[in-house]
């Protein structure tokens, strides 16, 4: 996801100084991965640098001044531009679970225990994503249906390589 455009999506509901920015952005988007200050502080600077967002204030504080950012009429445009667009699928072709499966077959190990192991830790995950869809909000039950979604596909997948391992071990090992 583009931290920037999801700051411009934000501050359209009005100006915000960047702790506001993150406290939001962390509660709605970055459960899993809360942006750092220096993150949130880089990306501001590049806005404001593009155009896409001007200062609205500056207050004095006890350490660094607070600076309010308030999205412009071009960073509006932007956002809808981004909103507008279809993001590229990204099929995962070669992800590193593919490759410890073809490395194990590869080199004699038992690539059946690990996808025993990796089947365990999708499920694991899948019954922690679970509890939160039931004590979340609608966007939490969405945001947590989306991963579960794509975890089903990877068990999917486990249980499709683990029947293929045999064949497998014929094409990578000559």
């Amino acid at each position: 996801m583009s931290v920037g455009q999801a700051f411009l999506g934000l501050l359209e509901s009005g100006p915000r100084h960047g702790y506001d920015l993150k406290k939001t952005y962390d509660d709605r988007f970055g459960h899993a991965r809360p942006l750092h200050y220096g993150q949130v502080y880089a990306t501001l600077s590049r806005l404001l640098k593009d155009g896409l967002v001007e200062l609205d204030g500056v207050e004095p504080g006890g350490g660094p001044e607070r600076k309010r950012y308030a999205v412009t009429s071009a960073g509006v445009t932007d956002v809808e531009k981004w909103l507008g667009s279809a993001e590229k699928p990204e099929p995962y072709l070669q992800n590193t679970l593919y490759t410890k499966v073809v490395l194990a077959v590869l080199t004699g190990r038992p690539a059946a225990g690990l996808l025993d192991v990796q089947r365990a830790e999708h499920l694991r995950l899948m019954r922690e994503l679970t509890q939160r869809k039931i004590t979340g909000d609608l966007a939490e039950q969405l945001i947590c249906d989306h991963a579960l979604f794509h975890l089903e596909a990877d068990l999917r997948w486990l249980e499709l390589t683990a029947a293929r391992l045999d064949d497998l071990a014929k094409v990578v090992r000559p």
